[in-house]
């Protein structure tokens, strides 16, 4: 059976006002027809009539009528578009994009639909701008609308963009196929014998790369919710019994984000669909959104609970989507932040209020600890960036735009309080439904509710924190707070100190690239910070918003310690200074109870930073999560542990003999320190969501580091599952283990990629694949990696993870570089430049490289490769990762050693 996908955007599109959107918010753009496809016709000598990437302002498209045939033996389509359009200036061009398509014919006709011309319209292409250029020898007149009618064709798409095709196992059956559309109701007529024709209503007003296509014999489950949408999940026929967890989590999502939003959702249904063959996790297509199979569907019996988390969060990413990305679009992609931020921390929001015992709180944390580790590198970019071309706007889909996005809205949410950012947002997306939008609307909508709520006579209780951050006399100036935050990029680090009763404060930009005393440190940047903190005289969190460079707080003398930037909900680093950090060690080991575990996870996650920048040194971050052997919370327990894996996973990559010397005693260390918490797990799918989510990770590091418990209990259960011949339900949270250790020999590693031949679990392939990966014959990562390249046993969809999961193997980390440098051309033709395919692939390869000759190899490519290098923030990024782990190994391997002697006699 074939399966394809239309996107609007990537045949034609004019832009509204010169402002809206032209492609895709996940997806890359197929490849440009041959130069022999392209020819004009008719152009005779005429030029190009336009030179730049955004479409001209004196055209606005009202109304696209569009017509598909697509024919699935030949495997390529016709079809023609009538676009009504609105001319504002007297011209005699109409420009559009366009790409990969063959334009057969163009013509205009006015409103009384007589032809502007007898003849048929010269058509001009400029490819690297992705237009056409269709001119009319009668000049279109302003104030006049008229209607372009153009036919075109082109063959169904080899990859994951456009108009494209997928296969999956199945009985295939053409009769048995439907059609599904974004938005709207479907009839189906008999055109010609045997020949069907699904007819779609009109949209609501909607941005193009927002249009979606589906055919398939896909089945579906159905539902509704309390307001009459019609939810319904699709998916193959063989998957299909996998699918009814994703409709409760559906419909429950959109009865939430109707009441949190106070605003109806304006489609009669919403259809969400999971793809075989998928570039990105999920789209937010009005109506038909598409997923990854992984991000949709749930099996008990081969997903994990991560994995049920996982689906749950796609689900309400979409979701969120249809009101802010959809009803509300953003201006232009230098905001795509508008949709990716919002959509990300809205995650978080929806989890929480419909799925209360997935505890997703927890992991907001990791989303900030991760925008953070990509804004404290020189090559982080401000939330708000310049984009005027494919590759940057493609790159605007990145850490910052979704993890920092989320976290300064996390921010916001907790300096205006939960009732003003609520009534701020659904103001916004209220005035700019069906419209565009940038940054400054956001904040204005906000800062009326603001001023609205700070100028009632009674003050509520919930407004009291907010009250305390207005100037006095003069109302807060909410644009000029959050442009320090959205236009200027990088993250402020804030150093504390005590003198006597009053807390000194100083802000810098944390980089952990430069030291203070190198020439690039900058004190040209400056932040409003909505500082918080506790003491020990209290349970009161104090608020201060501090706009200068330096800043104190009188918070007395009776106080023995502080702690700022309560539960991190501010997006800025701490670092104690003056015996500050030995404060806090001796806190952790007395009491550590006294703060919270998101305080304590804090702590040890800004304790680690400032070690890889060079303001602490390691042996304090060390003796810090020492207190670790009485933590009982999931979250602190696995950030502490995971800098030790880290620095583990780096060491075991080196061949120096000293450094070795370190890895086996980083080694011995971690089991000896947690040897209590590995013992207590067990090999089973009980307790709750915290429980089972340390299980799993603490049993994949024991194994990984040898434990001989653990690697006897999982060859165990891997040989019992053999024997069952794959039958035997392994416990999900353990699975991946499992699977990890059984691939070590050749019998197992040839089980397990049958077992991935023959999954229809999308879930289980994923953890097998994993496994795989692990492997420690060099020939069969090799094949792996071959394999997917070739994207038939492993599809191309999943090769940027196969590479990031070979790369992290000690035995793989140097085959995967120089499997991305041999077939560079080929991935970048796959992939697309400034994907984030090839951006995971760039930094996942050269993540773990520390010493100066590999700085210079990986310099020596990016110099091969300048003309595409210089178009990518992931090579800087690249770049500076290896830099700082060069520099960590410089300045704390003799620390480490030395540490872990003392702690090992």
């Amino acid at each position: 059976m074939v399966w394809m996908r239309l996107l609007v955007l990537s045949l034609f599109h004019m832009s509204l006002v010169g402002s809206q959107p032209t492609q895709s918010s996940q997806q890359a753009s197929s490849p440009p027809a041959p130069a022999e496809e392209q020819s004009p016709l008719g152009a005779g000598n005429l030029p190009f009539p336009w030179s730049r990437l955004r479409l001209p302002r004196y055209i606005i498209p009202l109304h696209y009528h569009l017509l598909l045939h697509p024919n699935l033996t030949s495997l390529s389509f016709t079809g023609s578009v009538q676009i009504q359009i609105d001319v504002q200036n007297n011209t005699n061009w109409v420009v559009l994009h366009s790409k990969g398509l063959r334009i057969s014919k163009a013509t205009i006709v006015n409103q009384n639909l007589a032809h502007l011309s007898d003849q048929v319209l010269p058509v001009l292409h400029n490819p690297s701008h992705e237009q056409i250029g269709i001119f009319s020898p009668r000049v279109l007149s302003s104030g006049q609308k008229y209607f372009l009618h153009i036919e075109f064709g082109a063959e169904l798409a080899e990859g994951f963009d456009g108009f494209y095709r997928s296969a999956y196992r199945t009985i295939y059956c053409l009769y048995a196929s439907c059609s599904h559309g974004c938005c709207m109701d479907v009839k189906t007529l008999e055109v010609d014998e045997g020949l069907l024709e699904d007819q779609f209503d009109a949209s609501v007003k909607m941005s193009t790369y927002l249009v979606a296509f589906v055919i398939c014999d896909f089945k579906s489950v159905t539902a509704t919710t309390s307001s009459g949408v019609q939810v319904s999940i699709y998916a193959s026929p063989e998957t299909w019994m996998q699918t009814r967890y994703a409709l409760e989590v559906a419909v429950k999502m959109l009865d939430f984000y109707e009441e949190y939003f106070n605003i109806r959702y304006p489609l009669p249904k919403q259809d969400l669909i999971a793809i075989p063959d998928f570039g990105s996790g999920a789209m937010e297509n009005w109506g038909l959104t598409t997923y990854r199979e992984t991000s949709l569907l749930f099996d008990p019996l081969t997903s994990s609970i991560s994995d049920k988390l996982w689906v749950t969060m796609v689900i309400g990413h979409e979701l969120a989507h249809q009101w802010f990305g959809n009803l509300v679009t953003m201006e232009w992609w230098n905001d795509i932040w508008l949709n990716e931020g919002f959509a990300r921390y809205m995650e978080y929001i929806s989890v929480e209020a419909t799925y209360p015992d997935l505890k997703v709180e927890e992991y907001l944390l990791d989303t900030c600890f991760s925008a953070i580790g990509h804004d404290s590198l020189n090559s982080s970019r401000p939330i708000s960036s310049p984009a005027e071309n494919p590759t940057q706007i493609k790159q605007m889909f990145d850490a910052v735009s979704y993890d920092k996005g989320a976290c300064v809205l996390h921010m916001l949410r907790h300096f205006l309080t939960d009732d003003v950012f609520q009534r701020g947002i659904v103001r916004y997306l209220r005035k700019y439904s069906y419209r565009n939008a940038h940054n400054q609307d956001l904040w204005d909508s906000l800062a009326n509710c603001i001023q609205l709520f700070s100028g009632l006579e009674t003050c509520c209780s919930c407004m009291y924190c907010l009250l305390q951050y207005l100037f006095a006399g003069e109302h807060m100036d909410l644009t000029a707070m959050m442009d320090t935050w959205i236009v200027q990029k990088g993250i402020p680090l804030v150093t504390v100190t005590r003198k006597g009763p009053h807390l000194l404060l100083r802000q810098d930009r944390f980089l952990r690239t430069v030291l203070p005393s190198d020439g690039l440190w900058s004190t040209f940047f400056l932040w409003h910070i909505p500082l918080t903190y506790k003491t020990d005289a209290s349970s009161t969190t104090h608020r201060h918003l501090m706009t200068t460079h330096t800043d104190s707080i009188h918070i007395g003398e009776e106080v023995s310690w502080v702690k700022v930037n309560t539960d991190m909900t501010g997006y800025y680093v701490v670092h104690y200074e003056d015996g500050g950090w030995d404060e806090m060690t001796k806190l952790l080991r007395e009491n550590h109870t006294a703060l919270s575990y998101k305080d304590r996870t804090h702590l040890i996650h800004n304790a680690f930073q400032l070690i890889t920048s060079g303001h602490l040194p390691l042996d304090k971050g060390l003796d810090l999560i020492g207190y670790l052997q009485l933590e009982t919370h999931t979250v602190p327990l696995l950030q502490g542990l995971g800098y030790l894996e880290a620095f583990y996973r780096m060491i075991e990559k080196k061949n120096d003999f000293d450094v070795i010397t370190s890895f086996l005693c980083v080694k011995m260390y971690i089991l000896r320190f947690f040897r209590s918490i590995i013992d207590r797990q067990t090999w089973s799918d009980g307790g709750s969501v915290s429980e089972r989510r340390l299980r799993s990770q603490v049993l994949s590091l024991a194994c990984h580091l040898e434990d001989p418990p653990c690697l006897e209990r999982a060859n165990q259960t891997f040989k019992d599952w053999l024997q069952s011949n794959g039958t035997l339900n392994l416990p999900t949270d353990v699975a991946e283990t499992v699977f990890s250790v059984g691939a070590r020999d050749d019998h197992g590693w040839r089980s397990l990629l049958h077992t991935y031949n023959i999954s229809l679990f999308a879930a289980q392939k994923s953890k097998v694949l994993f496994a795989l990966t692990c492997s420690r014959d060099t020939n069969k990562l090799h094949k792996l990696l071959e394999l997917g390249l070739e994207g038939k046993v492993i599809r191309s969809q999943d090769l940027s993870f196969l590479i990031l999961m070979v790369a992290r193997n000690p035995r793989g980390h140097r085959l995967a570089w120089n499997f991305v440098k041999k077939n560079w051309d080929t991935l970048v033709q796959r992939f697309q430049l400034g994907s984030s395919c090839i951006g995971n692939i760039l930094i996942s390869t050269t993540g773990q490289f520390s010493s100066p000759e590999e700085l210079t190899e990986v310099q020596l490519f990016f110099e091969s490769i300048k003309d595409q290098a210089s178009q990518l923030r992931a090579a800087q990024v690249a770049l500076d990762n290896v830099q700082k782990n060069v520099r960590w190994f410089q300045r704390n391997l003799e620390t480490l050693r030395s540490w872990l002697n003392k702690q090992l006699q």
